[in-house]
């Protein structure tokens, strides 16, 4: 017995509780009711889908799908204020059994943050959209959404980000679907890099089996031809990123500042250079009549840029959950013209293919972040490049480059593990 097969002997498969159905929606694409069927007849399942390829429908068929079957009402979890337009989706989309959490409907939306409100056993099938929620191995929301639906027969997890920075993170999702605790899977198929046990990294000779271990519960892709389907619609029109760069007065009494700055000086830096990043982001804001959001880090950002552009409008973490749904909600309905919030806020889920301007005044070291935020606007249905406007400043050059270079090692991750976990 060779070393593959041997681990292949030992792969746990995720508990058997699906079934078939001849009934999905005829809406849904060829590529859409490929995965959907592969949902269902794994029972508990992941769909790694780029933004853009029609997750939300996917898991809304899903939804559907368990109900029936169940007799139960399935748990859709989204981010804050995604909800809203999921069951505006589901209008759309034919749903017509679909609403909040607290009513009676066969698929009931709730936010992560009300997670803890939920009796799982009420539920025959749970849905984790922006799924990347579980990367955190430590984080409270990982914990809980494990521990509580360990036992649910039906999980889906749907994401464009399974695994950013690293594969290890698969590891939340492999013991979230109930295939193999994340610790198991690290032992099974990774190894200590150095003496650092917090840093693990893929074995040589276990490469391909780690990712056919994946593919018995998870389905990844960029684009429908990853699954042999047609692209027609897919082929996006691309980003256009514009990067201004901020000369800042000297600081501490040198001729010249440094340019790079280290991850604990950095909310200092942005403290500092506050005001020329603003004014910069209001002037480019400011020169067009199209719309555009504006992310932000520091609180003090955003009153600071509403003085600077007429009628902008600020969603703030300290908003009500319902004034945030609202003016996010409207904003896509093209209510106003400039929006301002943090990533954190609406950099997850929401569907704006009504903008293709973005403005980064506060990049900070998360590639995740910046990619999810720019694929609001990169997705099925943009007609325009989106432009990204990438506001740095002298003294904080490392911070692009860090994000550059996580990027590449992205799309390289990305390309390696749709190519094996595909079809």
């Amino acid at each position: 017995m060779t070393y593959q097969e041997f681990i292949m002997s030992k792969m746990e498969r995720p508990i058997s509780s699906g079934f078939k159905s001849d009934a999905l929606n005829k809406r849904l694409f060829p590529f859409q009711a490929h995965i959907v069927g592969e949902a269902l007849e794994r029972g508990r399942s992941a769909i790694f889908a780029d933004c853009g390829l029609g997750k939300t429908f996917m898991e809304l068929e899903f939804g559907k799908q368990v109900s029936d079957y169940t007799h139960r009402p399935v748990l859709l979890t989204c981010p804050l204020a995604v909800g809203a337009q999921t069951i505006n989706e589901a209008a759309k989309f034919g749903y017509n059994d679909i609403a909040r959490f607290g009513t009676d409907a066969a698929v009931q939306v709730v936010n992560y943050e009300s997670l803890h409100k939920v009796d799982p056993s009420q539920y025959g099938g749970i849905i984790l959209d922006e799924s990347s929620i579980l990367k955190n191995y430590e984080g409270a929301y990982r914990n809980l959404i494990i521990e509580s639906f360990r036992d649910t027969p039906f999980k889906l997890a749907g994401t464009a980000t399974p695994a950013p920075n690293d594969p290890m993170e698969l590891g939340n999702h492999s013991e979230f679907l109930g295939a193999m605790t994340r610790q198991e899977m690290l032992s099974m198929y990774f190894t200590h890099d150095g003496g650092e046990t917090a840093k693990w990294r893929l074995k040589g000779h276990a490469e391909k089996a780690f990712y056919q271990y994946v593919r018995t519960w998870a389905t990844m892709l960029t684009k429908p031809s990853d699954l042999g389907y047609n692209d027609n619609g897919y082929i996006l029109p691309g980003v256009n990123y514009i990067e201004h760069q901020i000369v800042t007065p000297s600081k501490g009494g040198s001729l010249f500042n440094d340019i790079a700055v280290s991850s604990t000086g950095f909310n200092a830096e942005l403290r500092r250079t506050m005001d020329a990043r603003m004014r910069k982001a209001a002037e480019i804001a400011n020169s067009s009549d199209e719309n555009f959001v504006i992310w932000i880090k520091h609180n003090p950002e955003g009153p600071a840029l509403k003085k600077l552009i007429p009628g902008a409008i600020e969603v703030m973490g300290s908003d009500s959950e319902e004034y945030k749904e609202e003016m996010l909600q409207a904003f896509g309905n093209n209510e106003f013209r400039v929006l301002i919030t943090k990533q954190k806020i609406a950099s997850f889920g929401l569907n704006y293919q009504n903008c293709h301007n973005t403005i980064f005044p506060s990049l900070d070291f998360s590639f995740e972040s910046l990619y999810q935020a720019i694929r609001r606007f990169l997705r099925f249905g943009q007609q325009h490049q989106v432009n990204a406007h990438i506001i740095t400043t002298d003294t904080m050059r490392n911070v692009a480059q860090t994000i550059r270079v996580k990027q590449r090692n992205f799309e390289r991750q990305q390309y390696f593990m749709t190519k094996n976990i595909a079809a």
